[in-house]
């Protein structure tokens, strides 16, 4: 059956072998370069790309671990652990960012680009919408300079993503799945310009990492909605390179087609924001777009058929972390290295209309820093870091702020006495 298929394909014309994973269920495309990357260090200045042949160019599409799609009837091959507060539950699950990541060549496979230590003071930010809905025209204009391709070398392979400019001295954000297993790593701007690139960090369970392109100044950096104010309905875009080199800066457009959608693959379940927009291998990393101009999401993986009759009927099923969550990892990444969990009070809250805007304490988690500063149920929650609270999502806000480790100041009312609580934040459990 697998040579019956290499006979009928036509593009890419580089196929030379099909991988195999070890669980005999994924088959994954797999190109070998015609001939090896440059070895040893590159300038560290932006330069110009090298010219490379189509057939150079195709040898990088769609290679192994660039987005993940599935050969398996109607499920999603990615295996992730999820997150992110859904209300009006405190806190998601963490994890220790040593499983298996989504598409990998090989589960042994490991990742040995030259790493960077992240700069205190730097953080991914996400704030709501301001401004006017911007046209389509306008939005691609604004995002796409700050979309990147992401190129992974393993040696006689390369893997190809997409990656999002975070700051302007060259942060970026893309999939751990695009980098699983890479030697070097550089990304390439909009305009052409390369830039060799080291690793921050990541973690394979959040399917997020943190590349810095080297010697980056006044780069165009994204800017970051809040994915906790996306409904279902919302229109979306996707840029990327679909495919790899030769489709880069490929819009796409959709919904929000589902929020919260826990997405189960081996166990393993992460909680993502759904969409219509179209994705495909070489996506993975890209953003997704609101209407505003704002990165909501970071897109991951998406669903496909069995390579049967089922392949024709699954479509428009995309899937993104949404970049709320993605701030807990990527701050993490870049203050540590790695992603230690989601910091959570260890407190179960619920929302009144009360007063223009209540919130209160319901349960108290055993062991957590919240029962270690005293709260109770019943508690109004007034403030969080002296800003005012109207809603959960005003709360999970200055969460946001915060990493493992860290102590958030909730000014707290009971029986019509006023005061302030310290509240360590400890990492939520897998």
């Amino acid at each position: 059956m697998q040579d019956e298929k290499r006979e009928n394909r036509t593009e890419p014309q580089e196929v030379v072998s099909w991988y195999v994973r070890p669980e005999g269920q994924e088959v994954v495309d797999c190109y070998v370069q015609p001939r090896p990357l440059p070895s040893g260090a590159a300038p560290q200045t932006p330069r110009e790309p090298e010219k490379r042949s189509r057939k150079g160019l195709w040898s990088f599409l769609i290679a192994v671990g660039v987005l993940a799609l599935a050969v398996v009837a109607a499920t999603v091959v990615a295996s992730l652990r999820g997150g992110g507060a859904v209300p009006p539950v405190d806190g998601g699950t963490g994890d220790g960012g040593d499983a298996s990541s989504i598409v990998n060549i090989s589960g042994a496979e490991k990742t040995t680009i030259p790493r960077i230590q992240g700069e205190a003071g730097v953080s991914l930010v996400c704030t709501a919408p301001a401004g006017e809905k911007l046209s389509i025209q306008d939005m691609y204009e604004k995002v796409n300079p700050s979309t990147v391709l992401v190129v992974a070398d393993k040696g006689e392979q390369a893997s190809i993503g997409t990656g999002v400019i975070m700051t302007a001295d060259g942060y970026i954000i893309t999939n751990a799945h695009v980098i699983s297993g890479g030697k070097d790593c550089w990304i390439a701007l909009d305009t052409g310009y390369t830039y060799d690139a080291k690793l921050v960090g990541y973690s394979k369970e959040r399917e997020l990492a943190v590349l810095k392109a080297v010697d980056a100044v006044d780069l165009p950096a994204a800017s970051f909605g809040d994915s906790d104010l996306c409904r279902v309905g919302d229109t979306v875009y996707a840029i990327g390179n679909p495919l790899g080199v030769e489709l880069r800066g490929t819009l796409t457009d959709g919904i929000i087609s589902a929020i919260n959608r826990d997405v189960q693959v081996d166990g393993r379940v992460m909680t993502l924001l759904q969409t219509t927009a179209a994705l495909n291998n070489g996506n993975s990393g890209g953003p997704l777009i609101n209407e505003y101009g704002q990165v909501v999401g970071i897109n991951t993986l998406k669903m496909s058929g069995n390579g049967s009759e089922m392949e024709a009927t699954v479509e428009g099923l995309g899937f993104a972390v949404p970049i709320s969550d993605a701030c807990f990892v990527v701050n993490d990444i870049i203050a540590n290295g790695r992603f230690r969990g989601v910091p959570v009070l260890g407190v179960m809250v619920i929302e009144s209309t009360d007063n223009g805007g209540q919130v209160s304490v319901y349960t108290v988690s055993e062991g957590g820093g919240a029962e270690e500063a005293g709260l109770l149920p019943g508690d109004v929650l007034l403030r969080a870091d002296g800003q005012t609270l109207h809603s959960i999502h005003d709360l999970m806000a200055v969460r946001r702020t915060h990493l493992v480790g860290d102590t958030m100041t909730l000014t707290v009312l009971r029986d019509g006495q006023t005061f302030d609580a310290d509240v360590p934040l400890y990492a939520s459990e897998d």
